[in-house]
């Protein structure tokens, strides 16, 4: 397997991992592992980026990840200041559904199960509906040793097979797709300039160079690697700033929204922003008041 070779520090005598980490940051490179991850953010905000989709992070969120699939928990900017006294919490539980489980996933009785997590290989975030069940379940695993863990494991997959049904994945791409080592380095360097720069006018010939490749070649690659055009994931990174930017009650109008996350007319922005969400600006406002009861004012 091969991304960002990323092996999960399983021991021999051991089917699951419990991991706790509390750190100035998150891992920041895209990588992929065999094992299948459930990951709690217990502190820390940032973008998810799986296959080709991102997704905000903030704490109370649970996301199920599937084997081999690409992900990378890019925390804010502000979490890579050297002067900055922020720090994520998160605790994971990995296990390798092909590996040791997999004569115990092919047990009739876990038919169900086994068929869920074939078809959520892409992955998906838990329902907040079940939240207070999934994080009691994970903390479980803290002091859990020998059998104690694969009965929590199973009663862990039991609670998500029940609420993941219906959720929707985090990805359409790249669970069957290689990266090397370099490769996913490189990749991560560039999202991690697109996501620091995307406020500024920043052009596919910078990109380009700050990648040390000519723009054709770079639009070739990324395409390959990623599913998106530059032109495509820049619009998203603005579009998932700015919907961040809209409900955080720090700006009064949707222009100036619109102006700090890189875009030069109102008119642009509202064509991109429907194409990526399917609801204008205005509508993402009212729809985000009524889910969460929590009035935002935002002028247009």
């Amino acid at each position: 397997m091969k991304v960002l070779q990323f092996t999960i520090p399983v021991a021999h005598d051991k089917s699951v991992i419990f991991e706790q980490v509390h750190l100035p940051h998150f891992y920041p490179y895209l990588h992929r592992h065999e094992e299948i991850q459930i990951t709690w953010i217990q502190q820390g905000e940032g973008t998810l980026v799986v296959g080709n989709h991102m997704h905000d992070f903030a704490p109370g969120d649970v996301f199920f990840l599937g084997p081999n699939l690409p992900h990378l928990f890019k925390s804010n900017p502000e979490y890579f200041n050297s002067d900055s006294n922020k720090c994520v919490k998160a605790i994971t539980i990995f296990f390798n559904p092909n590996g040791q489980l997999h004569a115990v996933l092919d047990l009739p009785e876990m038919k169900p199960v086994k068929a869920f997590l074939q078809q959520y290989q892409h992955g998906f975030k838990v329902p907040d509906d079940a939240f207070n069940e999934i994080s009691s379940k994970m903390l479980s695993f803290k002091n859990a040793f020998g059998p104690d863990q694969l009965i929590h494991l199973f009663k862990l997959l039991k609670i998500l097979y029940h609420h993941g049904v219906k959720a929707e994945g985090l990805s359409s791409y790249g669970t069957s797709h290689r990266i090397s080592e370099n490769e996913g380095i490189r990749i991560s360097n560039i999202y991690n300039y697109i996501m620091q720069f995307y406020h500024e006018a920043i052009t596919l010939e910078d990109v380009a160079n700050a990648a040390h490749m000519t723009p054709q070649a770079f639009c070739r690659y990324f395409k390959k690697h990623t599913g998106h055009t530059f032109i495509s994931f820049l619009n998203e990174v603005r579009i998932n700033e700015s919907c961040k930017k809209l409900t955080d009650y720090t700006y009064d109008s949707i222009s100036t929204v619109a102006y700090k996350c890189g875009f030069n007319s109102i008119t642009n922005f509202n064509r991109v922003f429907r194409m990526v969400t399917g609801t204008s600006p205005r509508e993402y406002i009212d729809n985000y008041n009524r889910n969460f009861n929590n009035p935002i004012r935002v002028a247009g």
